[in-house]
């Protein structure tokens, strides 16, 4: 699959964009691990062009995450354009517009997924941008708005008549959030569309190596983006990259690699941040790490992870997991770890 003039080979794999999520750290492990390109947090056009430090941060890349996509929202025209200027001096390999995200704060203020109602409005801003720019520019969206108003097989041909590069859909409309399960169906007639010419990624749901190389099978997109999959298990790209090479599973990892893979992530995160802000921006990844699912009696050890404020704190309690797992032992209910 190529976007633009970029080759991402056969059965690309991509890390979501993520706002909170994806920042450099976290970006370069699952390049590592295999994800064939990456996708910046979410940028404000709105902030970007105000020059929020914060904001401007985001478009941080190195050529070791390379191709790496930077991902800007917002609802204005205008704003948008010089947006997308500022983007490409940043020199990403693509630039990626969000009409995706179904958050109060973004899709409320008529931004993200609520373009979804304004399709005119989305169209209007994609052609802007792809004209503004010389970098390959796509676009990533959901179904429809709701139950009631899933339009992406007609969308679809009109944003690849704005001149994108490619389109990733998320196979939930705006209504669902992230509820519910993701339809692929809609994500398949599209690629199958004849009219369309121009790469189609899926999203939504592709939590394991086997889901993963069914939605190419069934669905024949051209590449499959992981998102909330990743959160504190980014060797899910190792796992899915090994089985559609071979066919074949990787055994499930030890325990003890996976426990050095998430302290590698708390310490990118502190070394990015600072230990109090890398500690509470890497919690998301901790709590939904899947190796701690189904340990006896682990709820208070977990609370207590969630709730450590230094690293010395959080690797005692590390420590204290990795003991109890490899003496074969469960966790006394207690907060104190």
């Amino acid at each position: 699959m190529k976007i633009g003039n970029i080759d991402l080979g056969r059965y690309p794999v991509l890390l979501a964009p993520m706002e909170d999520v994806t920042d450099p750290a976290f970006r370069l492990m699952c390049k590592r691990f295999g994800a064939d390109m990456v996708y910046t947090e979410f940028v404000s056009s709105d902030a970007l062009i105000r020059a929020v430090s914060k904001t401007e941060r985001k478009l941080t890349i190195s050529d070791e995450e390379r191709p790496v996509a930077i991902q800007i929202y917002g609802n204005d025209t205008a704003t948008m354009v010089e947006a997308a200027r500022i983007v490409e001096q940043a020199r990403p390999d693509v630039l990626d517009i969000n009409f995706g995200c179904p958050v109060k704060r973004v899709a409320g203020k008529g931004a993200g997924s609520g373009m979804l109602q304004n399709v005119p409005k989305m169209l209007e801003i994609t052609r802007a941008v792809v004209d503004a720019v010389r970098i390959p520019v796509t676009v990533k969206t959901r179904l429809g708005w709701d139950a009631d108003h899933k339009i992406i097989v007609e969308l679809a041909e009109q944003l690849q008549d704005c001149g994108i590069a490619a389109l990733t859909i998320h196979g939930r409309t705006r209504a669902q959030m992230y509820t519910g399960e993701a339809d692929w169906t809609l994500i398949g007639e599209v690629k199958n569309n004849p009219r369309m010419t121009i790469p189609i990624i899926g999203n939504g749901d592709v939590t394991n190596a086997v889901r993963c190389k069914e939605c190419f099978d069934r669905y024949g997109v051209d590449a499959v983006m992981i998102g909330r999959a990743s959160f504190g298990r980014p060797w899910i790209f190792k796992e899915v990259k090994h089985y559609l090479a071979t066919g074949e599973e990787l055994p499930a990892p030890a325990f003890d690699w996976c426990m050095g893979v998430l302290r590698q992530e708390v310490e990118d995160s502190v070394n990015l941040l600072d230990e109090r802000r890398g500690i509470l921006h890497v919690r998301r990844h901790l709590a939904a790490s899947p190796i701690f699912k189904g340990i006896p009696n682990f709820r208070d050890t977990r609370i207590a992870m969630l709730r450590a404020e230094t690293k010395e704190e959080l690797y005692h309690i590390f420590d204290r997991v990795a003991g109890t797992m490899a003496a074969g032992g469960t966790f006394a209910s207690q907060t104190n770890a």
